[in-house]
């Protein structure tokens, strides 16, 4: 198996050449920006939603119509009036998710996104709005650590 991957528009590179092979520093500052600010969307699967549901020791069906929407042919949780996700709390100036245990993939990925990761100006773009993502004393996620988010985000 080959360590090789397509990455989108771009040609494809061995893992160890990709821009951020020596790791990127994030640290969660719990500031909530990827939890609101928007339109927009958090997909799930079926098995996320069911997760979520017996979290919240709500019957599948009861969850579903509460707090996810149907859109293209996918599922997403919703969103408040202000586009702060459903489950997003703040208190005390931090933000924190009432599902946090059982969040879906995309949250647990963030902000290892196959978007961010397409070039050091895409990453630098999404931490104009991400002051984890700016934090270089925070933790360094190595390429394996990085990869494997990649890839989860993309299932």
């Amino acid at each position: 198996m080959s360590d090789t991957k397509t990455l989108p528009q771009t040609v494809a590179l061995p893992v160890a050449e990709r821009w951020y092979a020596h790791g990127l520093h994030f640290n969660c500052t719990q500031c909530g920006n990827c939890c609101s600010g928007g339109p927009g969307y958090v997909w799930l699967t079926t098995a996320e939603m069911q997760q979520i549901a017996d979290f919240l020791q709500l019957p599948f069906d009861t969850f579903t119509k509460k707090y996810v929407r149907h859109l293209r042919g996918n599922y997403s949780l919703t969103e408040r009036p202000d586009y702060d996700c459903i489950f997003l709390r703040r208190a005390g100036g931090k933000s924190m998710c009432s599902i946090y245990s059982v969040r879906p993939a995309q949250c647990r990925t963030w902000p290892f996104w196959e978007q961010n990761l397409e070039s050091p100006q895409h990453w630098a773009n999404a931490a104009g709005r991400c002051p984890g993502m700016q934090d270089t004393t925070g933790p360094k996620h190595n390429l394996a650590h990085i990869e494997e988010r990649r890839a989860a985000s993309d299932s």
